[in-house]
């Protein structure tokens, strides 16, 4: 059995998750969730090296608190219960990357925002296709809502788990 030296190593713990859009994957470390994405096994291996490598951490399957808490959130976020998520997040990238995703957490719910007005609130209004990419690389999808953001034209623009779940999000979050 390995012996985890819990002074060195950051430990991650791991879970699916069966939601209306799918399996989906998550990840979370003590501070919080750092992985939520669409299951897909090629993307989520990549990510979790760049976990392992970025944050010294062993990587385990299980179940932890923030997991329940989660379940409990995505069940009435679908149930078109909840607006907002109150969950201990980890957002690990680019320190461009962070500005992106926290100006993504600040897009309220039925709401979206072009790339160019992401890139204005970020005082960088001609780096478009910069947060474009950022937002791309968000790994907390739905928490972080990447998908609120749309092309400067309104159309859709791209989604990492592909435009009919995006679409599927915003519509959820249509008043009624």
């Amino acid at each position: 059995m390995r012996k985890y030296n819990f002074e060195n190593k950051e430990i991650i713990v791991t879970t699916t998750f069966s939601t209306p859009l799918g399996e989906m994957f998550a990840a979370a470390s003590k501070k919080g969730i750092i992985i939520f994405t669409y299951f897909v096994p090629f993307h989520i291996e990549a990510k979790i090296e760049v976990l392992k490598n970025s944050l010294n951490a062993d990587v385990i399957p299980g179940n932890c608190e923030i997991f329940e808490l989660l379940k409990i959130q995505l069940e009435e976020y679908f149930n078109k219960q909840r607006t907002t998520f109150e969950i201990p997040l980890q957002l690990i990238g680019t320190s461009f990357q962070v500005k992106c995703w926290k100006e993504l957490l600040k897009i309220p719910y039925g709401k979206t925002l072009s790339y160019k007005e992401q890139a204005k609130n970020i005082e960088n209004e001609k780096a478009y296709r910069a947060v474009a990419n950022a937002n791309s690389q968000n790994m907390i999808d739905i928490l972080v809502p990447c998908h609120r953001v749309i092309s400067n034209n309104g159309t859709l623009g791209g989604y990492s788990g592909g435009i009919e779940k995006k679409e599927f999000l915003l519509k959820l979050e249509q008043n009624d």
